[in-house]
Parts: C-alpha cells; structure tokens; sequence
C-alpha cells in the first residue's frame, strides 16, 4: 500500500514536471533523432549538434507558422497534433520510468501512464493554443 501512495505522489509530480515542460517536447525529439540520424553518418559531433538544433526550430517554427498563416482548419488540426503527440509520448515514458517497480499491475500501470500522457498531452495543447492566440485574427 505504501508503494502504492508513493508511486501516486511521484505521478502527480511527474506530471506537475510533465506539465511545464510539455512546451518542449517537439524540438527535443526532434533535435534527439536528428542528431542520432547525423551523427550516425559519421558526421563530427559539432556538425550533428548545429544540424539537430537547426531542425528543432524548424519543427517549431513550421508548427506556429502554419497556426498563424492557415485558414484550412484540418491543417491546424494536423499542426496541433504535431505538437501534442510527442508531449503524450513523453508524460507516459516520465511516468513509466517513475512508477515501472512501484505498481505491479500492469493495467493499473498502463491506466496511469495512459492518464499522464492525456495531461501532458493538453498541457501542450493549452501552451500552444496560448501561442496561436498571439495570431491575428481575420
């Protein structure tokens, strides 16, 4: 029971974490397999860093220009989900790395996990709807 309060504890502050860094969920995947990607072609380790860096602005960047400049609503539908799909995939893993040993059931874990990366996910989502606020209207 003990295990349990303190796998729940450490999920609400995994997901509090989880919550402010969901900004930045995007660049970093992307900045992570970009670099891997460069680095494997024996590229030297300075290049592969510039490389990666350029494609993590760039995701960003081609992200808020599409909800800023775009009138069809499914490409800002796409645009967002763009963005919010990698934050879901890192609220679960930051949960599933915290509470993996502390919840034996594995459905109870999945259902945790699962429920952390839908807050991560609208966490995201509330971040970049502040963001496209910022667009003119017309």
């Amino acid at each position: 029971m003990t295990l349990i309060l303190l796998a729940l504890m450490l999920t609400g502050v995994a997901c509090v974490i989880a919550w402010y860094l969901a900004i930045w969920a995007l660049p970093v995947m992307v900045f992570v397999e970009t670099f891997s990607f460069i680095h494997a072609a024996e590229t030297g380790f300075l290049l592969s860093v510039l490389a990666a860096a350029a494609a993590a602005l760039l995701s960003v960047g081609l992200v808020l220009l599409v909800l800023f400049k775009a009138k069809n609503p499914v490409l800002c539908l796409l645009a967002r989900a763009i963005f919010v799909i990698p934050a879901m995939i890192a609220g679960y893993a930051v949960v599933h790395g915290v509470t993996h040993d502390a919840i034996d059931s594995a459905i109870a874990l999945k259902l945790l996990c699962g429920t952390a990366g839908l807050i991560t996910g609208i966490a995201a989502l509330i971040n970049l709807n502040g963001f496209g606020e910022l667009a003119p209207q017309s």
